[in-house]
């Protein structure tokens, strides 16, 4: 399977629900999954569609996947982050209920996925990392807090302005993670690049 000709249009929440009821997952939840992803993608990471699918399958429990529209919706959901993250417009969204949902199951699912995104950050290896800037660091021992979030919370205006607030702050967060991790890895590219040519030569 390719990434190419493959929409870059983030799936729907329920979309991606729905293809985990037919695989049968249980235990997590789309934004789990998101997390996970996006957390590779900040720290450096890019996934070839084989070792995707393959991540994916690990985190949720499964031996493969046996839908191939299920396959098309994962590749599509690492695009679209993906391509969103590299974007220069910040429109890079998470993967959460929408707004219809009760408070607590959106509180719930925005602490999962802060949680999913420390793992697939922490299995790049980029959470250790001596390079990472103070404010970097702080930024993620904040998501830390933060996916500790209580669910239980009322339908309040007051909670509901809150946690609107706190999803805006860790997008920003995933935003200003990636830029450093991926101009860090960007610049070791062009320096290698520079260096390759002068070392191959043939004497």
């Amino acid at each position: 399977m390719s990434l190419e000709n493959v929409p870059v249009d983030l799936p729907d929440f329920e979309l991606v629900a729905n293809m985990f009821v037919e695989e049968g997952v249980r235990v997590v939840s789309p934004s789990e999954l998101h997390g996970l992803i996006s957390g590779h993608l900040a720290a450096g990471a890019r996934l070839q569609p084989t070792m995707l699918l393959q991540t994916a399958c690990e985190l949720l429990d499964i031996e493969a996947l046996s839908h191939e529209s299920s396959k098309v919706t994962l590749v599509n959901l690492y695009s679209a982050s993906c391509e969103a993250l590299e974007s220069l417009d910040l429109d890079f969204e998470m993967l959460l209920p929408d707004d219809e949902n009760e408070i607590s199951q959106r509180a719930d699912a925005l602490g999962r996925w802060c949680q999913s995104f420390l793992s697939g950050f922490g299995l790049y290896g980029k959470h250790t990392d001596a390079s990472l800037s103070s404010e970097a660091k702080e930024t993620l021992t904040d998501l830390g807090q933060i996916a500790q979030i209580s669910i239980e919370l009322e339908e309040l205006d007051e909670n509901e302005s809150d946690l609107m607030e706190v999803q805006e702050y860790v997008r920003m967060a995933v935003l200003m993670l990636f830029t450093e991790c991926n101009k860090a890895l960007e610049n070791k590219e062009k320096a290698f690049a520079q260096v390759e040519p002068e070392n191959s030569r043939l004497h």
